[in-house]
């Protein structure tokens, strides 16, 4: 007697089922080599971060151009959730005709991208290796590591394909190829508009 035994797999999602999701999920989310991944609750620190960044970089640019949190950038394959973006006027044009606010490989790249690092070495690793090298290869000219836990922040450049990064920390202010005129320290960006 022979008995056959059928084992099911799972089928990976691809990007474009999980884009077709249509459900009511509440909260941030990535979704990476086939998995849905639940992002946690961003910590006061981070958030304080991002929402100064927000408001001081919409002294630079349009305000349509500035995206913060609950925007999809399909990247490489995978779809992030960065912490800031700029977009630019032909992707800020593009990303208003469409429904969702996801960025498809199809449209142009943002201009910049901004992680604020949490606390831990799979959060690190995410915003330092992967990352990076997703978003170098979507084309992405600039993109910033902000981590409290260093007390740094990373400019990273792309130069032929790949990101060449300027570390700074304390009183330095970091130089940007995209903002010239920024006047922003590390320490102002730690502080987040903290009282001194």
């Amino acid at each position: 007697m022979t008995t056959t035994t059928t084992t099911q797999k799972t089928q990976k999602l691809t990007v474009a089922d999980y884009l077709a999701l249509d459900d009511a999920f509440e909260g941030r989310r990535e979704f990476v080599d086939g998995a849905i991944l639940e992002m946690p609750p961003e910590s006061n620190l981070n958030a304080q971060i991002s929402v100064f960044l927000l408001v001081t970089l919409s002294r630079f640019v349009p305000l349509n151009w500035l995206r913060h949190k609950d925007v999809e950038l399909v990247v490489a394959g995978r779809v992030r959730m960065p912490d800031l973006l700029i977009l630019g006027e032909e992707l800020a044009a593009v990303l208003l005709a469409t429904e969702r606010s996801t960025i498809t490989e199809e449209m142009p790249a943002p201009l910049l991208v901004v992680e604020v690092v949490s606390p831990g070495k799979a959060n690190e690793d995410r915003d330092y290796r992967f990352k990076r090298a997703e978003y170098a290869v979507r084309g992405i000219p600039e993109y910033w590591i902000v981590d409290p836990a260093r007390k740094a922040v990373a400019v990273l450049s792309l130069v032929d394909g790949l990101y060449e990064s300027v570390d700074y920390t304390g009183d330095q202010r970091l130089v940007s190829g995209l903002l010239p005129e920024l006047d922003l320290t590390v320490e102002q960006i730690l502080q987040a508009g903290s009282p001194a």
